[in-house]
């Protein structure tokens, strides 16, 4: 049978190497740019394409974000929370 370690590794795998042809195709960064602009000249594109594209990416970071603070504030407010995962 296989473990959930193993399963972790070979998407890991497949997401290194399918990751990795993604952007190589995307990655338009010049020498002479930043990464902020780089990254507003992608923000723009992706709108001037589909303006729905970019709502739903901001509601993903949002979403992502709210995970993660809820996440910390369990950890800071509940102690039990602390000791199940070995932090205490």
């Amino acid at each position: 049978m296989i473990g959930a370690i193993e399963i972790l590794i070979i998407l890991i795998i497949f997401g290194i190497i399918y990751g990795k042809d993604a952007i190589d195709r995307t990655y338009r960064k010049r020498p002479d740019e930043s990464l902020t602009e780089s990254l507003a000249v992608d923000l723009k594109d992706f709108y001037a394409k589909d303006p729905r594209r970019l709502f739903y990416i901001i509601l993903w970071v949002m979403g992502v974000l709210a995970v993660l603070v809820m996440g910390i504030y369990q950890l800071v407010t509940r102690p039990d929370i602390r000791r199940m995962i070995g932090i205490e």
